[in-house]
Formats: C-alpha cells, structure tokens, sequence
C-alpha cells in the first residue's frame, strides 16, 4: 500500500511534543503583594517586652477667675487645677504561619519559588493584622477595641451621600460627606490627617464633577507622593491628606467607604519584626500532636514568618471634649456604606 503522509512533524497543537519543548517563563504574572495598612498607617513603636504601657493625657487643668470679694481688690483667693494621666497597656501577640515545600519540587522547579513565596506570606500576615484593628476580625482579646468598632461607638460615622447626622441628602455628593465627617471629628479635638479606603476609591473620586461637568478631584499624575511603608507606592491625596487604599483583601466594603482620623493615636508595638527561617530539620504537627510531615524523612524543607505586635489606640482628653468617656469621643470616623 503507497504511503503518501508519513514522515516526522511537529506534535498537534494542544499536545506536549517529546523534541521540542516549550518555553516556561520564570517570571511568574502576578499583582504585587500588598502589606499591611495599619503598618504603614499607624504610629509604630518598638516595645521591650511583651506587656508595655504608655501614659495618655486623661484629666485637664482648668482655670478660673480670681473672685473678689470686693471689686478692686488685690487679694482675690486663686483655685487649683490638676493634670493626670492613665495608661494604655500594650499586650504582644505572636503572629505566625509555616510553608513547607518537597526538596524535589525546588529542584526540579523553573522558578526561584522562595523569591515568590515570602512576598505573599508577607500579605497574609499584612491582611490578618488589618481585619484584626479595622474591623475586629479574629483581634486578639488583649489588643485595644478595633477602629470600627469604636468609631461607631464614639458616633463618629457619616453616611455616604450625606452631610450630617440629621441625614440631609446631599445628592450623593462624596466629597461633601467626607468633609462633613472631618469637619464633626475636629469638634471633637481630633484632626484628621489621613485616610485609608476602600481599593478602587480613588477612581470614584476621579469620576466626580461639578454642576458644570468640570472634574472636583484632581490627583497629581506626575508624584505619586512617594514611599510608603514595605515598598507600597503612596496612592494619592483627598483634601491635602495621605490617602492610601486597602487592596490587601482585609477591607470590609459592607461597613465603610472611608476611615479618617489622628492616625498617631492608632499604636503598632512591635517587639519582633517580621522574621524568615527557613528549616531542613524537624516535624510539623497538627494540634493533636500528630505527626504531619517530617521534613529530614520526606526530603522537605519549611519556610517560617514570624512577627510579634501589639495595637491599641490612645484616647486622650482634648481641650473640645474633656469629658473621659470613650463615648464622647474617638480619634477616628468613618464614611458608612
């Protein structure tokens, strides 16, 4: 029988050919990971030990009018003040996590795959720390209350699309309920000088316009306003303030748009920075004491992070609110969804 179509040709198209293969990049495509927020946010503060504590401004000194007894005189009896200040104990809580990776699959790998995988242990952590102070996500009991919380504690919540607590509609108008909120907290003593929102907040503020069709909001296209904490990029200003969005994953849509405040009243201690070890040795188990995997028997190796923080937010009297409940007052507010 004649044969006309044999001979050797490339392998059909969607099938592995055994002599030519094909290329893999050894980049791996990926958005950049994102830290944490409250690092890069928060006041950060390096602590000694595991419980710390920090004096906050709690009573004021008042003064009075000499009175008189008879108008003219000299001699006038003075009162007296007092100060005093309470403590804001900071508790260190170890955060944590392990990554444990067959010897042979890094062999045998196309890509430095430790370079790809301390950035996203980074983001985990980076997003358990901020669910944890912004919204009360899985907080340790022995850190202050979480932003959220507190601010909708103290009032200090505006909703959007309107520009007082009366709920007086203002057309949607965005811009107005975050000047609204900053202009409710500074009666209060406190001074907004941020803001963090949520990821994509900063498109909506570009598609503003006035009455006349004329853009509201013009971020600088040429100065992005620099570095921020773990090499994340500054992204922008709203009223001449840092505003940096959360796209780590931890913010919470459903309840805000928007958190503004003080945020040197918001404290990070850290005792021990985030920390890599990598192990050749050793078991991991699970919380049964059973044996998962024995990295010397199975030819394993395990990557570690560790970090150990605490947070909790300062509170003190200010001269427009000297009243000590937490109810009266708080250094951070919020843009309600």
């Amino acid at each position: 029988m004649a044969t006309y179509n044999s001979g050797v040709f490339r392998a059909a198209a969607g099938t592995s050919d055994a002599l030519v293969p094909e290329p893999l990049s050894a980049e791996i495509i990926q958005e950049l990971p994102k830290a944490s927020a409250a690092l890069s946010l928060m006041r950060r503060t390096t602590l000694s030990a595991k419980t710390q504590r920090l004096p906050v401004l709690d009573v004021l000194p008042v003064a009075y009018w000499v009175s008189q007894s008879t108008p003219g005189e000299d001699v006038g009896m003075k009162q007296t003040g007092s100060q005093a200040w309470k403590n804001v104990t900071l508790v260190v809580e170890e955060l944590a996590t392990i990554l444990p990776i067959p010897e042979a699959y890094l062999d045998d790998a196309d890509v430095p795959i430790w370079n790809e995988v301390q950035p996203r242990m980074v983001e985990a952590a980076g997003n358990l720390i901020d669910q944890a102070v912004l919204w009360g996500y899985g907080k340790p009991t022995t850190w202050g209350t979480d932003i959220y919380t507190a601010a909708v504690a103290a009032g200090n919540t505006v909703k959007d699309g309107y520009t007082d607590a009366a709920g007086t509609l203002a057309a949607a108008d965005f811009g107005q309920s975050v000047a609204s909120l900053g202009d409710s907290m500074a009666q209060t003593g406190y001074t907004v000088n941020g803001f963090a929102a949520r990821p994509g907040l900063n498109w909506r503020l570009i598609g503003l316009r006035s009455a006349q069709g004329i853009p509201i909001y013009e971020p600088d296209m040429q100065n992005a306003g620099g570095q921020a904490s773990w090499n994340q990029p500054a992204q922008g200003a709203l009223y001449g303030y840092p505003l940096r969005m959360i796209d780590n994953g931890s913010w919470d849509g459903t309840k805000a748009q928007v958190i503004a405040g003080d945020w040197s009243k918001a404290i990070i201690g850290i005792r021990q920075d985030i920390s890599f070890k990598l192990f050749t040795e050793g078991v991991i188990s699970n919380d049964s004491g059973g044996v998962v995997l024995n990295l010397m028997q199975q030819d394993a190796v395990a990557m570690r992070l560790v970090l150990r923080l605490a947070y909790s937010v300062a509170n003190p009297v200010t001269i427009m609110q000297p009243n000590k409940s937490i109810s009266s007052r708080f250094p951070f507010g919020l843009v309600a969804t």
